[in-house]
């Protein structure tokens, strides 16, 4: 499988995910931390990727969805951004809700 699919498939697989530098326990910078606490906040379990440790997702990332910083948030499949709009949207609530009605199974637009 070739890195785009590797991608897209964590992505398609995992209803909540960041690519990150470094893991929520351990994140590696700033962004990254504040992002992954965002998302604890929410109260769900959530996927993660550290693109420290993969290389190749590292580089090949910015391209699968035309984003070039890291962390990227994914939410039902769609990118939700980096940490500044993912702080945004936790702040007015909206984060919390896209996340629990992606766990739920359902899309933002049921929620």
């Amino acid at each position: 499988m070739d890195v785009m699919e590797r991608i897209k498939s964590a992505v398609d697989e995992n209803p909540v995910i960041v690519f990150m530098k470094g893991t929520p326990q351990l994140p590696q910078c700033g962004f990254s931390s504040r992002t992954a606490q965002a998302l604890m906040d929410c109260g769900e379990e959530f996927a993660y990727v550290n693109v420290l440790t993969d290389p190749e997702i590292f580089q090949h990332l910015p391209k699968f969805a035309d984003w070039p910083t890291f962390p990227q948030v994914y939410i039902n499949g769609e990118l939700i951004g980096g940490c500044d709009i993912t702080l945004e949207m936790h702040a007015s609530g909206e984060l919390q809700k896209m996340v629990k009605a992606a766990k739920a199974g359902k899309s933002s637009q049921e929620a």
